[in-house]
């Protein structure tokens, strides 16, 4: 994929998508393109959040440990953000996410995160929706899961 494709990605993701191309081709450039396999883990729940990944393709599962066992609150796929809670908070990753096909990910650290929300406060407003509707989500899930 080239730096002009992984820049459409990145305009697609709403946190994103009001910056200014150039920046996102910036952003784009300064990403670690990081690839894991079908299977392989992103990020651990309980770890230290240090970056945040955009899936560029693929899809992953989204899992929360509960009494000593994984449930999954979601699947995400390209053009999502995932990671971000960890490093906006400075709190232990929330949630494990595992790669269930192969996952092509850029990897944006925390450093880089917080200058671009700086740079560009409308991202925080993203930010904050998109993730009360996970929230949501999650919350719902779990009340099936109790019924």
């Amino acid at each position: 994929m080239t730096l002009d494709e992984e820049v459409e990605v990145l305009k697609r993701i709403p946190f994103f998508s009001k910056i200014d191309k150039a920046k996102l081709k910036l952003l784009a450039f300064t990403s670690e393109r990081v690839v894991f396999h079908s299977g392989e883990t992103v990020c651990r729940q309980g770890e230290t959040g240090d970056a945040a990944f955009i899936i560029v393709d693929g899809t992953a599962d989204i899992l929360i440990n509960g009494n000593g066992q994984d449930i999954k609150v979601a699947e995400v796929g390209r053009n999502a953000i995932i990671g971000e809670i960890a490093i906006l908070i400075d709190v232990p990753r929330t949630a494990t996410v595992a790669a269930t096909s192969e996952l092509v990910t850029l990897r944006i650290t925390k450093e880089l995160f917080f200058n671009l929300v700086q740079e560009f406060p409308e991202i925080s407003v993203e930010i904050m929706r998109v993730l009360a509707h996970r929230l949501e989500a999650t919350n719902e899930k779990l009340r099936l899961a109790k019924a």
